[in-house]
């Protein structure tokens, strides 16, 4: 007759492999759910400056402040397998060293969680209560997904290694995004289209110039 301990690591056994399948298959599942997000971004004002872009920087140096315009629909990313998802926007320019290379930099992103997730947000309790209040009832909440930023100001400067940034021609605005479900993989922005997910339709800007920095005003003599 097996032992206690034999019968304990069998059931163990039988207990993880069920799991296992049961994850596999609701991880495959996001495959059927059909994915076509689209988003239009586009530069408005943007202004470079001479300064120190953070508040630990020990040297002056030139940075960026790109605002911009941004409608974007999420929707179909969100299934009752979503966790959350993480969007993102970037600036990118060529590399002044090599034609191979651009340079970028992230200037938004925002989470955006499914109603089951809500309680993963970093907000305060008034935000909270307000988030939650809109879902109650809810499961998924495809709504979550659609953003419409009109003259938006950039959460972070951009900068560049060599310090130098005005007058940088062929300056590109994307917007990324990321899906974290329960269970499975991460999935980024794709580059291809695959079944039923297709790739974002939109998301690029214009090509822009930044601009070159404002010259103060010599004093007027008296």
């Amino acid at each position: 007759m097996h032992s206690t301990i034999v019968r304990g690591q069998n059931v163990f056994g039988f207990f993880t492999t069920v799991c296992f399948v049961v994850a596999a298959l609701i991880a495959a599942s996001d495959l059927l759910a059909p994915r076509t997000p689209k988003a239009t971004v586009a530069a408005n004002t943007v202004q470079v400056v001479r300064g120190r872009p953070h508040y630990y920087s020990t040297k002056k140096e030139e940075y960026a402040i790109i605002r911009f315009t941004m409608n974007a629909d999420f929707s179909s990313l969100f299934t009752w397998n979503t966790k959350q998802v993480f969007v993102y926007v970037s600036a990118s320019w060529p590399n002044s060293t090599s034609e191979e290379l651009v340079n970028e930099a992230v200037i938004w992103d925002t989470i955006i969680t499914n109603p089951s997730a809500d309680h993963l947000q970093n907000i305060g309790p008034a935000a909270m209560k307000k988030l939650v209040k809109s879902a109650k009832g809810k499961s998924i909440d495809p709504k979550r997904g659609k953003i419409d930023l009109k003259n938006q100001k950039p959460k972070y400067q951009i900068t560049a290694p060599t310090g130098k940034l005005q007058d940088t021609d062929g300056v590109v605005l994307r917007v990324h995004y990321n899906v974290q479900p329960w269970v499975g993989v991460l999935t980024w922005t794709p580059q291809i289209e695959f079944g039923s997910w297709k790739k974002l339709k939109g998301g690029v800007s214009k090509a822009f110039k930044l601009p070159s920095i404002k010259k103060k005003d010599p004093p007027k003599k008296a």
